[in-house]
């Protein structure tokens, strides 16, 4: 798959360069947006794990909207302020909402069904982006999509049967599935209006990934914290320890590196890309549980994982990519 050359905004970048020592030194930077993309999904991955710990110490709109205030806060002192648009501020509030959506229900889910199962429904975001993109270019989908979607269904599916669980609240399995999907459908609307509205100039250049996430984060944290206070979810008592690491852990690697990271990764691939780099969720849990609950992994979880990662090696192969230009 072609890498543009401005990946990271960079207009300094040539893409003839005069001479064979420039192509030296510009061919690492043609792998760095696989590295952004695989490294944010390692932080995503973690997510799952942070989050059941945070939950024994709060309800899911508390932990959410922990998550997001502190992630927010540490972009805003981060960020610049920047002016933009009243129709792009207006947009990005209006992702911060969806990705309030996403997080409440996704992290609502943990306590009705498995983390398998419900990280399984999670990554279904590459469903409704392709979707949208084929709507919105009157297209059909490449046969490359429908051999990466079977390859990597059919390894989530292995995983989730392999590591099915509990859950912590049994009895709702059907209301955990639903949540799960409405977060996946809502993470795909969240990246498809942060591709659309990121990549429009601002006062002649295109807005910094950074402002776009302190933007949104923001929007998110103010819609979890109102949400949480009117169902009555106060946040982890101060003696929790445990709880108050899940969301700190959860805020500073899976929301500011592993988000942000899939925020960025927006200059380069498609949102169906993105979304299909999401099913690496599964491997990544499976892997931090044999590491850290010693859960072992078995011929199925590795033969799952393989298939993922196939799915995801075709895919970044043979997707369309869009030269967004968005700045770091």
């Amino acid at each position: 798959m072609r890498i543009p050359s401005r990946y990271a905004g960079d207009a300094t970048l040539s893409t003839t360069p005069a001479a064979g020592v420039r192509d030296a030194e510009a061919e690492p930077s043609r792998d760095l947006p696989y590295f952004f993309l695989f490294g944010a999904q390692l932080a995503v991955g973690a997510a799952a794990l942070f989050a059941r710990l945070a939950l024994h110490g709060a309800g899911p709109l508390a932990v959410s909207a922990g998550r997001l205030l502190l992630a927010a806060l540490v972009m805003l002192l981060l960020t610049r302020p920047a002016k933009i648009g009243r129709r792009a501020e207006l947009a990005f509030a209006l992702a911060g909402a969806i990705l309030a959506l996403h997080f409440a229900t996704w992290i609502g889910s943990l306590r009705y069904t498995s983390v398998a199962i419900s990280t399984l429904l999670v990554c279904t975001v590459p469903l409704w982006t392709e979707l949208y993109d084929c709507a919105s270019e009157r297209r059909l989908p490449a046969p490359a999509y429908f051999v990466s979607l079977a390859l990597a269904l059919g390894g989530v599916a292995t995983i989730s049967a392999e590591h099915a669980a509990p859950a912590p609240v049994p009895g709702h399995a059907l209301l955990g599935g639903a949540l799960a999907l409405l977060g996946s459908v809502a993470m795909g609307a969240y990246l498809i209006i942060v591709r659309n509205v990121g990549a429009q100039p601002a006062h002649g250049r295109p807005l910094p990934t950074r402002q776009i996430v302190a933007r949104t984060y923001a929007w998110a944290a103010l819609a979890l914290v109102l949400l949480a206070a009117a169902a009555r979810q106060p946040p982890p008592s101060a003696s929790d320890t445990s709880a108050w690491l899940g969301i700190a852990a959860m805020a500073l690697i899976s929301q500011l590196l592993g988000h942000t990271g899939l925020n960025a990764a927006l200059r380069t691939f498609s949102p169906s890309t993105v979304g299909f780099a999401t099913l690496l969720e599964p491997v990544i849990a499976a892997l931090l549980a044999a590491l850290f609950l010693n859960e072992p992994l078995t011929l199925l979880t590795v033969a799952g994982g393989s298939l993922v990662l196939l799915a995801v090696a075709v895919t970044l192969r043979y997707a369309p990519s869009r030269e967004l230009s968005i700045e770091p």
